[in-house]
């Protein structure tokens, strides 16, 4: 690991760059988390979703009537009921286009299995699920589309018929197709593949949960909601239950994971909330892990038809790729997101004379997707990296060598790609040689009925994501900026305010270590306050893209700065001496109390202690007519651009010729996430996406019946995780290049471990069994599908017919 100096821990400063523990983790581990269904409510009622059985259908009648009679009872809540009482959620990132821009609570057409059509409201859980039974409900079938194809099919069902279609929308990034076109018909050498990545389920330890308070005296609601995002669910409740902003409190304790599927309000937790203002009670909801499985919105779910033309040398003369991406039955509020991003991502760090990507994105009669760690990026790796290694191959040349002859260079930064990203620093090229010799060192040798294989990919993470002004420009409908608010209190204590929340990313701890550092005080008089909309500064984006230690942690830089200063300066006024002679001694120790750090004039023994500048400061003393009084400091920064980590990931593989397994040996990340606050929790952040890009690679996939697009992964014996057997040991190595962006130089790193695990492990499964590689063209490469290519190899009649059919994406 190669770290940036630092110094020791819990001193007054050095703590940038310390793995010290996170500290929720001994809290957490002991099992003294506060999750949703922790809070005591002993009050609560219980809320249980009614949900569409069939695909696609109009509902002809809703009779709760037998469910009513249940003295256990509370409340039912049916679609025109529903329709009465509730307003749509707008949709925030549409494409041009797209007709349909809200989410309706109320539905009569029902458009995927899961889909939520009513609320009980009973006792207990028990009896709400016992009163649900009692309901009928009678829905009249339509034919329902299982597939992107189905969707695009000529006269197939439609999920919309107003709409004349089950295309959503269309954009285009990059150059014009023409001109793409040009390049593609009189290039020497075309690779072209059909490359799709399935359907994911989000699968956090914590499935969602919401505790409803609605307190009729003050018209005043409070949800604890297990998400990712609680300024935007407390936005969206007041458009759905015709509230205004400031009746609602949204707080979210601890989060058991996310990783996208928290990000927004969902239709079923608006009606829980719904439920709570009408009866004047707490209501209750936690997500099943059937539900979790069946019902919650997925991610992923693309099909790629993409080309990459090739002149002499190996030079990349054009990339394009035509995108369709699966919306399920609407678009939430950001679904199209994914693919877009994977359209402006999908050059990585390579240069091309012309690039781009057209995107589209359609309805099927499956549950909505949306955002996923790794959000596009995953995707366009994989278009990417696939193209080049078919490349490297039809052209007999090295994978590496041809990645090295276009890769980005350290000269060319900034470097603005033909999407117009533009990549703000870092040398792409030794991280790919590097992770290339790891894997390659470390890879052993084929015997036996098992061949192994090693290959290194390179890519580039969309990071601090976004300036509003880029947000507005593309009609994003949120707000891309960060605020941080810095108290020192009375006592000389800290406490430090932010927008962002803590999902398993450690931001409690390195946004402490932001701050002590920057006051040059130690770590444990640092309290951090997150997720509570009525204390916490206003986020749109909140912890997602991989942006909250960079823009929290950019604008409490910050506001520590400002607030460094004036102490002193209040320091300076009652030493009674010029600013430039008074220094803070430095403490020792994360328990020292505040009035052992000390303010000290030069060539006196005059001193005032931290703690009584504090106390001084909060009196009003001690400053000129003009100063501020309270000791806070509030910065609202808005970045000025994206900025970009970077990584090239290794892995080692070892493939069983007769059963189609594939064991990942090894795997290697070098990674440049500018400067480290936490290297141990930057590091658990890596490995816990790559093993995530492992499941994805080789195991997970949500899959749905071809006939009646029933979900058929209902339980974690049909949805197959990656375990410790799985995952192997993971090498990290870290590379610095601080941004320019960002005070503080940092960059984010939330997603870049998830991003290339899938095109790697192809790459290393190509380079095992050189035979198969040209079939290695969707997600996941479990081993009935290893097997199937290794049999289709053998037979040489079939391989060539085989050649694009085996390009097929999954549903």
């Amino acid at each position: 690991m190669s770290d940036q100096p630092h110094g020791a821990p819990g001193t007054a400063g050095g703590l940038i760059g310390r793995r010290l523990p996170g500290r929720q983790d001994r809290r957490l581990l002991q099992g003294r988390g506060r999750y949703v269904d922790d809070i005591k409510a002993p009050a609560a009622l219980h809320a249980t979703v009614l949900r569409s059985p069939v695909a696609h259908g109009h509902i002809v009648s809703f009779d709760a009537s037998a469910a009513v009679a249940d003295g256990r009872v509370h409340l039912v809540l049916d679609p025109a009921e529903i329709a009465r009482l509730t307003e749509p959620i707008p949709v925030t990132w549409q494409l041009p286009g797209q007709h349909l821009s809200q989410v309706s609570l109320a539905v009569q057409t029902v458009r995927y299995i899961g889909q939520p059509i009513g609320l009980i409201v009973a006792d207990s859980r028990a009896a709400a699920e016992d009163a649900a039974e009692l309901v009928v409900v009678d829905i009249d079938p339509l034919p329902a589309v299982t597939s992107v194809p189905a969707a695009l099919a000529d006269g197939g069902p439609l999920l919309y018929p107003e709409c004349g279609s089950n295309i959503a929308g269309q954009i285009h990034f990059g150059d014009p197709v023409d001109d793409l076109e040009q390049i593609m018909a009189t290039a020497p050498h075309v690779v072209e593949r059909t490359l799709g990545v399935q359907r994911i389920n989000h699968s956090p330890m914590e499935p969602r949960g919401i505790l409803a308070d609605w307190t009729a005296a003050t018209e005043q609601l409070t949800v604890w909601s297990s998400t990712q995002s609680p300024h935007v669910v407390r936005q969206e409740l007041a458009a759905v239950l015709r509230l205004r902003v400031d009746q609602i409190r949204v707080v979210a304790p601890d989060i058991g994971g996310s990783f996208g599927g928290k990000v927004t309000l969902q239709v079923d937790e608006a009606l829980v909330c719904l439920a709570a203002t009408i009866l004047g009670r707490q209501v209750k909801w936690i997500e099943d892990r059937f539900e979790n499985l069946t019902a919650a919105y997925q991610g992923r779910g693309q099909q790629a038809r993409a080309r990459l033309a090739l002149g002499s040398g190996g030079r990349f003369l054009a990339l394009h790729a035509d995108i369709t991406g699966d919306l399920g039955a609407f678009a939430i509020q950001a679904g199209s997101g994914p693919f877009q991003v994977t359209g402006l991502a999908l050059e990585g760090p390579y240069r091309y004379d012309r690039a781009g990507a057209t995107v589209r994105a359609v309805y099927t009669n499956m549950v909505p997707t949306g955002a996923y760690r790794g959000y596009g990026m995953q995707e366009a790796s994989w278009i990417r990296e696939r193209l080049i290694d078919e490349a490297a191959r039809e052209l007999g040349m090295d994978g590496l060598d041809l990645r090295l002859r276009n890769i980005v260079g350290p000269g060319d930064m900034p470097y603005t790609t033909h999407t117009q990203l533009t990549y703000d620093g870092g040398d792409y090229a030794a991280a790919l040689r590097r992770a290339a010799a790891l894997a390659r060192e470390h890879c052993g040798a084929s015997a036996g009925q098992v061949s192994r294989g090693a290959a290194a990919t390179a890519c580039v993470e969309i990071t601090g994501f976004a300036p509003s002004a880029l947000l507005e420009m593309f009609h994003i409908d949120w707000s891309g900026w960060e605020a941080g608010r810095l108290r020192v209190n009375q006592d000389g204590t800290v406490t430090a305010f932010a927008g962002v929340i803590p999902v398993g990313q450690g931001i409690e701890t390195t946004l402490a270590q932001i701050v002590a550092d920057r006051l040059r005080i130690p770590i444990g008089w640092v309290a951090i306050q997150l997720g509570d909309t009525d204390v916490t500064p206003y986020s749109d984006l909140s912890s997602q893209a991989s942006r909250s230690l960079t823009l929290a942690g950019g604008a409490l830089v910050q506001a520590a700065d400002r607030m460094r200063d004036r102490m002193h300066a209040l320091a300076s006024r009652f030493l009674g001496a010029d600013p430039a002679d008074v220094s803070l001694d430095s403490v020792a120790g994360t328990d020292a109390s505040p009035d052992k750090a000390v303010f000290r004039a030069a060539g006196t023994e005059q001193t005032v202690t931290w703690r009584d500048v504090a106390h001084r400061g909060w009196k009003g003393w001690g400053r000129s007519g003009s100063d501020q009084i309270q000791l806070e400091e509030t910065v609202e920064f808005d970045p000025p651009a994206i900025t970009f980590s970077y990584s090239s990931h290794g892995a080692a593989v070892a493939v069983d010729r007769e059963t189609g397994k594939v064991a990942v040996t090894g795997y290697w990340s070098v990674n440049d996430s500018g400067i480290l606050v936490n290297p141990l929790i930057a590091e658990g952040q890596i490995t816990g996406g790559i093993a995530q890009g492992i499941g994805i690679a080789l195991l997970e996939e949500a899959r749905y019946d071809a006939d009646t697009a029933a979900p058929l992964a209902t339980a974690y014996r049909d949805y197959v995780l990656p375990t410790e057997r799985d995952v192997p040991p993971v090498t990290i190595e870290h590379r610095c290049t601080p941004s320019a962006h960002i005070p503080g130089g940092f960059r984010g790193l939330g997603e870049g471990g998830a991003i290339p695990p899938p095109a790697t492990i192809a790459g290393a499964i190509a380079d095992a069994i050189p035979q198969i590689a040209h079939s290695l063209t969707s997600t996941p490469m479990t081993p009935a599908r290893i097997w199937a290519a290794l049999d289709a190899a053998a037979r040489p009649g079939r391989q060539a017919g085989r050649e694009h059919a085996a390009g097929d994406a999954p549903r």
